[in-house]
């Protein structure tokens, strides 16, 4: 049994998956508070489906992109997980998760993750040989840049403001497909990627596994010593 764990976002998830079947998953408005939130979502789903924490034999995890102290979070629980319980990690790109809930639609699938005030993170993915693909590879940009990729019908996925919804509906008309009430639920799309990996033997090394952030923290060194210090009284 594999445990899935999804801390991309504020909205946050967890799935158990058996034998490539859906067990349990939990998805729930996590804003800011992973650190607090993520071991007792855990605790919680073990204990309603009855399954031992020793009953678990790899660990999926989201890389990213997205929040900085959600990745953080996630990623530490799952090594740390994999670490103390033996078994194997992988992880798993967010962007791929979410547009992978629309895999069957065999259409190309742009994903969109918020990525600050005026950028998005975006991909475009579609299944190809009966694998999960990449089209165009994860980046951040202005949602502008998007524009100039999509030239047949694609769905839409992630998490799109609204305001971003309506310039794609106005600048793409019938080539853009936005799902109506599509629950988000990354986590049963990670787990089954996820195993895609793991029953290939494709694990990741729990000592170098790092998110997948795109860019920087917004966090500035100081450029010397004195940077920072307030000058002498005149």
């Amino acid at each position: 049994m594999y445990l899935a764990i999804d801390t991309s976002t504020n909205t946050a998830g967890l799935a158990l998956i058996a034998n490539g079947h859906l067990v349990a998953e939990d998805t729930w408005c996590c804003t800011r508070n992973h650190s607090v939130e993520l071991l007792s979502h855990t605790i919680s789903l073990l204990t309603m489906t009855s399954v031992d924490i020793r009953d678990i034999t790899g660990i999926i995890v989201a890389r990213g992109p997205g929040g900085f102290n959600g990745l953080r979070v996630g990623l530490g629980t799952a090594k740390g997980l994999a670490f103390g319980l033996d078994v194997p990690i992988v992880g798993i790109s967010t962007l791929a998760a979410a547009a992978y809930q629309h895999a069957a639609a065999g259409l190309p699938v742009c994903a969109v993750l918020p990525a600050g005030r005026t950028e998005v993170a975006w991909a475009i993915f579609q299944g190809s040989s009966g694998k999960w693909q990449g089209v165009l590879p994860e980046t951040v940009s202005l949602p502008s840049d998007i524009y100039h990729c999509v030239n047949s019908p694609t769905i839409f996925a992630g998490e799109l403001s609204e305001n971003l919804l309506h310039e794609v509906r106005d600048k793409f008309d019938m080539l853009a497909i936005i799902p109506t009430q599509a629950p988000i639920s990354r986590a049963c799309a990670l787990a089954e990627l996820g195993t895609q990996r793991l029953s290939e033997r494709e694990e990741d090394n729990v000592a170098t596994i790092q998110p997948l952030y795109l860019r920087r923290p917004p966090i500035t060194q100081p450029k010397s010593k004195a940077a920072g210090l307030r000058p002498p009284h005149q």
